[in-house]
């Protein structure tokens, strides 16, 4: 349970850092000649939300791995109670960091009105500042996967330790040189 709760608390501190250096969105709402409003990304912008996104699943990744390290040195419960709550642990932390992350984001930036912003034929131009997304889209297959993507990787690495060690019991208690002769 204490690795649960150490990895959602380290996923909502990852999603309060992302939401401070995770790039904005800058966009425009127009009028034409024509007088019909557009909404359009200004220059890259766009590439943006790919970067945002893959900014989270990178340092979730990071917490990954680290996690995965840090909770195979806790010896005397190694096996598969602590790898089941290393995994569901970082399940909780994707989530806690996306939440605090979009959460923080859009305190930060606000929720842009495009319909709502006056445009006129003397002020045809309006500049947004948006608060970048935290997931690559809003389908729930890209969700889980932004969810279950670290949690998989720590699990791999947890078993790659648990298959670089020698003996059956993981290394988990003391060697008993009685019973090596």
């Amino acid at each position: 349970m204490s690795v649960v709760v150490a990895l959602t608390v380290c996923g909502a501190a990852l999603g309060a850092l992302w939401a401070w250096i995770a790039p904005p969105i800058h966009t425009i709402t127009a009028l034409t000649r024509s007088g019909e409003r557009v909404d359009a990304f200004l220059g890259t912008e766009a590439d943006n939300l790919f970067v945002a996104a893959a900014m989270l699943i990178g340092l979730l990744v990071m917490l990954a791995i680290v996690a995965a390290v840090a909770v195979w040195q806790w010896r005397a419960h190694r096996g598969p109670v602590l790898a089941t709550a290393l995994w569901i642990g970082l399940v909780a932390a994707g989530a806690a960091a996306a939440g605090v992350g979009a959460a923080l984001a859009h305190w930060r930036y606000g929720t842009p009105d495009h319909q709502g912003v006056a445009l006129t034929q003397e002020n045809r131009v309006h500049y947004f500042t948006e608060a970048p997304g935290v997931f690559a889209g809003h389908s729930p297959l890209q969700i889980a996967v932004t969810l279950l993507l670290p949690a998989a990787l720590a699990a791999l690495t947890y078993s790659l330790l648990a298959v670089a060690t020698p003996r059956d019991d993981l290394g988990g208690r003391p060697v008993d040189d009685r019973l090596r002769r």
